[in-house]
């Protein structure tokens, strides 16, 4: 029911788009429309609250193809639609890895045709190289947004309960103690053994991708001996609102997701803080794909909405709207500049170095990750 009262709230927006923002609006000398005009309608499921409404209203007017809106909440919640087969989307937003390189190899993404994406080197070759471990020669994606895997705070609540918290770790979550501190102003952990797993394995300094029973008993003791500390374990979208209205001091999940909460917050003007701990034992870098199903019934309108994407000013209005860095250089100077200047958006090069990327796992090692995690939410 969420999700259906997300897609037809963003479809509203879009079909009701207002006009756009000086942040929003391309100036005059952007790029004329380049993708063909495909027709028809284009079928996109992508996660709740990741898109600019007007990019939207900008691809539909200017190619006639009418565009359908659905929104996931969860990784696990796209591969089942998608392992169901027929899902009917044209355009799906998949994460590196593990969803995006286990979907390619299971051939249920479309190659892309690059002839019908004049913008595709408009990418970051850098960042495509980071992505090209999982889908080597880039053959099945083009990336959209990226970000890291970190703690959302409200650092006015933590000053109050916790003065010498350690706000550059994740000590501040993972060590009993803390948490222990924490709980009176509410912790929350996002809902995905994928994303949270893997960032305690290297907060243990061991190896994120570890599938030795050893390392994950450890990741698991770990997560157990805080869960009694631990208010709530749901769905990343739901975190936002809840740390901007102070449900939650503390919150594993995603960056852009405590930059937006940070916007709203400030832009309510009752003076909450918020801010972003990248943890200094390395942060989980992750990237969200473009990808179109082996099955897309709309092959050409999904070539054409990525190409579209892929320019310049729309990235930028993009980034501008849910505080995503993207991979396409030729936008950052139209990005707003507190946005472009914030290293937790973009993170810088010796940030960057420090990150890490999580690989796809044998079905063994899932199932096993699986049912720790279980236990984590369980708590026991």
């Amino acid at each position: 029911m969420l999700r259906r009262l997300l897609a037809a709230s963003l479809c509203a927006a879009f079909a009701l788009a207002a006009i756009p923002s000086e942040a929003q609006t391309p100036s005059p000398s952007a790029p004329a429309p380049s993708q063909p005009q495909a027709g028809g309608t284009l079928n996109v499921y992508n996660w709740s609250d990741y898109i600019d409404p007007y990019a939207v209203s900008r691809f539909q007017q200017e190619t006639g193809i009418r565009v359908r809106y659905d929104v996931f909440d969860s990784l696990e919640t796209l591969e089942g639609k998608l392992s169901a087969g027929r899902s009917g989307y044209d355009i799906i937003v998949p994460t590196s890895e593990p969803t995006f390189a286990r979907l390619a190899r299971a051939n249920a993404l479309l190659p892309l045709d690059r002839s019908k994406i004049s913008n595709w080197g408009n990418q970051d070759p850098a960042l495509l190289q980071r992505v090209a471990a999982s889908d080597p020669g880039n053959r099945f994606g083009a990336v959209y947004l990226y970000g890291t895997i970190g703690l959302g705070i409200r650092t006015d609540r933590i000053r109050a309960v916790f003065p010498d918290a350690p706000l550059d770790s994740l000590d501040l979550l993972m060590r009993p103690e803390n948490a222990h501190k924490l709980a009176r102003c509410g912790i929350a952990v996002m809902d995905s053994a994928i994303d949270v797993l893997p960032s305690v394995l290297r907060w243990l300094g061991r190896d994120p991708n570890s599938t030795e029973t050893a390392d994950l008993r450890a990741a698991e003791e770990a997560l157990l001996a805080i869960r009694p500390h631990v208010r709530a374990i749901i769905p990343s979208g739901n975190i936002m609102d809840a740390l901007a209205t102070g449900e939650y001091c503390v919150a594993m999940t995603y960056s852009g997701d405590v930059i937006q909460a940070q916007a709203r917050a400030r832009e309510a003007g009752r003076g909450v803080e918020i801010g972003y701990v990248q943890p200094k034992e390395g942060a989980q870098l992750w990237f969200d794909m473009l990808a179109i199903p082996a099955d897309a019934p709309n092959p050409d309108a999904a070539h054409a909405f990525i190409n579209f994407l892929l320019r310049p000013d729309v990235m930028a209005g993009i980034t501008n709207h849910v505080r995503y860095p993207n991979a396409v250089p030729a936008a950052t100077p139209m990005v707003d500049e507190a946005v472009r200047n914030d290293p937790n958006v973009y993170p810088t090069p010796e940030m960057l170095t420090r990150t890490f990327a999580v690989t796809s796992l044998a079905p063994a090692a899932e199932r096993a990750r699986s049912r720790s995690w279980n236990r984590f939410k369980a708590g026991r």
